[in-house]
């Protein structure tokens, strides 16, 4: 991990504060595929503040969704609340035993992420443990808090302190999250109706997903990741072709998630294979994240 130095005002990364964006970064390469690839095209410092965001909100998810059966009751709930509250801590603080929520905090700090952000998600983690079944104002609410307040918070790492700019591209950032959030939906029902008992997308029912469903979660799927690629080019240089290759990505998901029939959604997890990754890299890498 290589970090650039600091600009003025700003301390310098201690040895703790680099080991725990190392340990941010193992996080991410134990669970991530898509969001690994176009991190790598991230620049520094930006490539390890952002994985540094994620891998908090990884570990929560985890907490909240980790198959293992020896959980007992309420022990999830527990160690979410033990993980929000050290969270804070480390907001006022910038320190924290917990590797993972000091590489945040550092993050969070350098950004400008603070508990408008913050307090959403864990929100939305909370409701993974009692929520089983969304009406329309709770799937809205749950968007916001797992998807699009985490493209806020990654959006404050590319603009590094500029409000102007964060307040421009904070609706496509907004956006874009979500549009990752309920293609994971789309893709993931089997898994999170028939294993998990829960069902994401209001009005569908989810053990008989019908094409007709499908296509109206892909249209506003389509909708977003439209006024998304629209700001790209607004992006800066540091993070737009990273974001670029993300949205490629995804929207080569959607593609092929419109091009399965539903009832092979509702029992097979529909993958971009690596082949295809790799070309839309390559084309982003030619396009340099510009369309």
């Amino acid at each position: 991990m290589t970090l650039v130095a600091p600009r003025a005002g700003r301390p310098a990364a201690t040895t703790y504060d680099r080991v725990a964006s190392a340990s941010a970064a193992a996080v991410i390469r134990g669970y991530s595929t898509s969001f690994g690839w176009a991190c790598r095209l991230l620049a520094e410092p930006v490539r390890t503040h952002v994985r540094n965001v994620y891998a908090l909100v990884r570990v929560a998810d985890e907490i909240v969704d980790e198959p293992d059966g020896g959980w007992a009751d309420g022990d999830r709930g527990a160690a979410l609340d033990a993980l929000e509250a050290e969270t804070y801590a480390a907001l006022r603080t910038g320190r924290s035993a917990n590797l993972v929520v000091h590489a945040f905090a550092v993050t969070a700090r350098r950004s400008g992420i603070d508990r408008a952000l913050v307090e959403p998600f864990f929100r939305s983690m909370r409701a993974d443990l009692s929520v089983t079944t969304h009406d329309p104002q709770s799937y809205r609410d749950y968007v916001h808090g797992s998807a699009e307040v985490v493209g806020l918070m990654c959006l404050r790492v590319f603009v590094d302190g500029d409000d102007a700019a964060y307040e421009r591209l904070a609706p496509a950032a907004a956006r874009l999250g979500a549009a990752f959030q309920k293609l994971n939906f789309l893709r993931d029902v089997a898994e999170d109706h028939g294993v998990r008992g829960r069902s994401y997308l209001p009005g569908v029912d989810c053990s008989a997903l019908t094409d007709a469903d499908r296509d109206d979660v892909l249209d506003d799927i389509d909708d977003d990741l439209a006024v998304a690629a629209a700001a790209l080019p607004g992006l800066p240089a540091s993070s737009r072709v990273a974001v670029a290759a993300a949205h490629g990505l995804f929207a080569e998901l959607a593609r092929r998630l419109r091009a399965t029939p539903a009832e092979v959604i509702c029992r097979e997890r529909v993958r971009v294979p690596d082949r295809v990754k790799a070309t839309v890299l390559a084309r982003v890498l030619v396009t340099g994240g510009r369309g």
